[in-house]
C-alpha cells in the first residue's frame, strides 16, 4: 500500500447516484454539509452561482417532488474526483417535467464528498 488512498472514502456508483439525487430533493441542510465551498454551478436564466449564491437561492426555492436520471455516466479522473453526466427529468408539482442535461463533479476531502460543480442545459 502506497499510502495514498489513506482516509480517502471509497464512493460506489451507487453512493453518488444517491448523492446526486439528494441534491436534487433536498434542502438547504443538505447543501450546507455536502456542498464544497468553492462550488460552481451554471443553471439556465440564472447564470454561474457560487455556493453561497447557491446556499442563498434555496431558502425560498420549491424543491423536486422527484428525477429520473437516464443515460448515466461516469468518469474517476482520479480517486479523488467523480465525474456525472445524465439526463435529467425533474418534476414538481403542478408545473411541466423540467429535461436537463446535466453535469456534477464531486472531490473527496478525506473526510467525505463534497460536490464541486453542477452544470444544467435545457434539453427537448
Amino acid at each position: 500500500m502506497d499510502g495514498r488512498n489513506q482516509g480517502l472514502e471509497i464512493m460506489t456508483a451507487d453512493d453518488t447516484w444517491g448523492l446526486e439525487e439528494r441534491f436534487w430533493l433536498e434542502g438547504p441542510s443538505f447543501y450546507e454539509n455536502h456542498l464544497d465551498p468553492e462550488c460552481l454551478m451554471a443553471f439556465p436564466g440564472m447564470g454561474v452561482m457560487r455556493a453561497g449564491e447557491i446556499l442563498e437561492s434555496l431558502r425560498d426555492a420549491p424543491r423536486w417532488a422527484s428525477v429520473d436520471m437516464a443515460d448515466r455516466t461516469v468518469g474517476r479522473p482520479c480517486d479523488t474526483l467523480v465525474v456525472l453526466g445524465y439526463r435529467a427529468m425533474g418534476y414538481r408539482e403542478g408545473a411541466n417535467p423540467y429535461r436537463a442535461l446535466c453535469t456534477s463533479t464531486y472531490r473527496s476531502d478525506g473526510v467525505g464528498w463534497k460536490l464541486v460543480q453542477h452544470q444544467q442545459t435545457p434539453s427537448g
